[in-house]
């Protein structure tokens, strides 16, 4: 949303990194779940992520939690789990990925330690980037000015930079290649 350029937000970054390990330009499909994190409870993820489904990707990057509403109680608590699961395992059962859940930029406690275990019994990698948010040089407010202040909190380019670096080194990790 605020990098200076979309060839410099994380999903281009990181698609740079993949590309240049690997030697190929891998195929990539990008979708936005605010959907999802708005309406979990009744998002109907086969015919919203019907899209997402029929690529078969052989790897998934699920980075959401910053439009979800940080569930109150033991119930919203459960049901954002619940949500979160069948998201996981619809994502699972589309050509069986290896599957790396981000946490939210702005670190949000309870939102992200429902997504760390749900990922944890779905199989899922969880890649934490909270601590990002904290540090207001990876805002883009440190980068440019914005009228906005929603926009100026998000990511800029640095944090763009050490978001798909996170999950660059999870991705290596996994693969049995960190530090290399």
């Amino acid at each position: 949303m605020a990098a200076s350029a979309a060839e410099l937000d994380y999903v281009h970054l990181l698609t740079a990194d993949i590309a240049k390990a690997s030697g190929s330009q891998p195929e990539i499909k990008v979708r936005n779940l605010a959907s999802f994190e708005r309406e979990y409870e009744t998002f109907e993820l086969a015919k919203g992520l019907k899209d997402v489904l029929d690529f078969q990707a052989d790897l998934v990057i699920v980075a959401i939690g910053e439009n979800v509403t940080t569930p109150a109680t033991d119930a919203a608590k459960a049901a954002f789990a619940a949500a979160f699961g069948q998201l996981l395992a619809t994502l699972q059962q589309a050509g069986d990925p290896v599957i790396f859940v981000r946490s939210s930029f702005w670190p949000s406690p309870v939102k992200d330690g429902i997504m760390r275990q749900v990922s944890s019994d779905a199989g899922a990698k969880f890649v934490d980037i909270s601590a990002l948010g904290n540090d207001k040089s990876y805002q883009a407010s440190a980068e440019q000015d914005f009228q906005h202040a929603g926009v100026a909190a998000h990511p800029g380019d640095k944090g763009m930079r050490a978001i798909a670096d996170a999950i660059f080194a999870a991705m290596k990790a996994k693969a049995g290649l960190a530090g290399k």
